[in-house]
């Protein structure tokens, strides 16, 4: 069996199972939470991106295999995010919801914003509905018009949208008032908006992002993205993480086309090869991804995301360059990878969240919870499925 038919089976047979179990039929949505042990906590919090993600994802495995209990899926996902995750008095998608409905955390990020965006602009495609590009567009204007400034995205609101400390998307001891990783999904989310509606004030934005891709968070110099920022995008610290940069590449790459802009093909392309070019340089061994590496250090856990990224990273750059034939190997040897050590192969489980450098998951960290859910390794295998004829893998 080759790549494609292995991908294509783990995501019929593996992922898509495991996430229709976690559908919730008492209180909506999707349960927030399962340990290790695949112990299911049926009260924990339900997370806005968790359930956006799988809103996302199952829409999108509609879109590609056309079963209609996958599109009742999304449906349910929409219902919950329509019902109980948008804040109908202030505006904007609440950070986290209780296990019932009721908010848990009322904050207002604009990564999530973008999330919630993301899928409801791929509801829609699979649906047809249009309250779902009505409340993907509410979000657009939410956050143009409320978690900006004159040099641009905020990122941490309060019920009210007035600003508070960014800690959900900070990281490595430093509290970022900008991040990359919020702005690559803003530009996600606004790349699926036009992709399924072609609005102009959109595309305008989606050059904005691209610009600041260019001119503020891509280091030419050390070949990589900035990650942490102050208000002014000033970097705060010398910090590489690699999954992000193998994610972007392909991320850009695919917002570029859908823009179909030449001027902007022509300045980003050589941005995202280069970034393709380090991250096979310096930080992939061969068969898997190291994490990231702060101040020369490098970590090398291998996280369950990173590893999915990594897989469509080399296989994006070797479509958009077929010379480099390393790109194409590397995609299969990290497939190799995710199979033997990443896909967790106990009956009822999914992925682990990372192992250790021998491919251990020693750390224990759950199966499922705000942040773990299909959104990489379910997109991971729709790409490759839908790119495979065009790279001429099987």
């Amino acid at each position: 069996m080759g790549m494609v038919s292995e991908v294509k089976e783990h995501l019929t047979g593996c992922i898509i199972p495991f996430w229709k179990k976690l559908r919730d039929n008492e209180y909506g949505g999707y349960y927030g939470y399962m340990d290790f042990d695949m112990n299911l906590d049926k009260k924990a919090v339900k997370g806005c991106i968790l359930n956006s993600r799988i809103t996302w994802f199952f829409s999108n495995a509609y879109t590609l295999l056309k079963e209609e209990s996958l599109l009742d899926e999304a449906k349910h996902g929409f219902e919950f995010m329509k019902k109980y995750c948008m804040d109908k008095e202030n505006g904007g998608i609440f950070w986290s919801m209780k296990y019932d409905g009721t908010p848990e955390d009322t904050t207002k990020h604009t990564y999530n914003q973008a999330f919630a965006i993301y899928a409801l602009s791929s509801y829609y495609e699979a649906s047809g509905d249009k309250e779902a590009l009505q409340m993907a567009y509410d979000l657009f204007h939410v956050i143009e018009e409320k978690c900006t400034d004159e040099l641009g995205y905020k990122e941490a609101f309060n019920l009210k949208f007035e600003e508070v400390e960014n800690d959900k998307l900070s990281e490595n001891g430093v509290i970022a008032q900008k991040t990359m990783n919020t702005l690559l999904h803003v530009f996600e989310g606004y790349t699926e908006l036009y992709r399924v509606d072609h609005n102009p004030e959109v595309k305008a934005k989606l050059e904005w992002i691209m610009d600041t891709f260019a001119d503020k968070m891509y280091n030419p110099t050390l070949h990589r993205q900035e990650v942490f920022f102050d208000k002014y995008y000033n970097s705060l610290i010398d910090l590489h993480s690699y999954g992000h940069d193998i994610e972007t590449a392909w991320l850009i790459d695919r917002g570029v086309e859908v823009l179909g802009e030449k001027a902007y093909e022509d300045k980003l392309t050589p941005i995202t090869k280069d970034l393709t070019a380090q991250i096979y340089k310096i930080a992939f061994d061969g068969h898997s991804l190291n994490n990231e590496c702060e101040k020369g250090v490098v970590n090398t856990s291998r996280i369950w995301w990173v590893q999915a990224e990594t897989v469509l990273g080399f296989l994006n750059g070797y479509q958009k360059d077929p010379s480099h034939k390393e790109y194409l190997e590397a995609a299969k040897s990290e497939w190799e990878y995710i199979k033997e050590h990443i896909i967790d192969k106990r009956t009822g489980s999914e992925w682990f969240w990372e192992v250790d450098i021998n491919g251990e998951p020693t750390s224990r960290k759950p199966i499922v919870e705000p942040w773990k859910c299909p959104y990489h390794n379910g997109r991971m295998c729709f790409e490759v499925i839908k790119r495979a004829e065009k790279v001429k893998i099987d």
